[in-house]
């Protein structure tokens, strides 16, 4: 387990990753990370770009068909 310091970096307050924890993370200064909440807490996860235009085409498509997916719903 990492123990991570709350830093007051302007007038926000960040957390500053250790450098091992950005390698095991495969990220670097200005990837983003996404919290997700779970049960047992929080998780960081890396961003997928891959994933991300994948979901953005879907939630296209879900805008432009959103009455024909009500009625597949029914």
């Amino acid at each position: 387990m990492t123990t991570l310091k709350l830093r007051a970096i302007g007038n926000s307050v960040g957390v500053v990753l250790p450098k091992e924890l950005l390698a095991r993370l495969k990220v670097q200064e200005g990837d983003t990370l996404y919290v997700i909440e779970a049960p047992d807490g929080f998780r960081l996860k890396r961003s997928d770009p891959v994933f991300e235009r994948q979901m953005e085409e879907a939630r296209r498509v879900m805008r432009r068909r959103r009455a024909v997916l009500r009625e597949l719903a029914k």
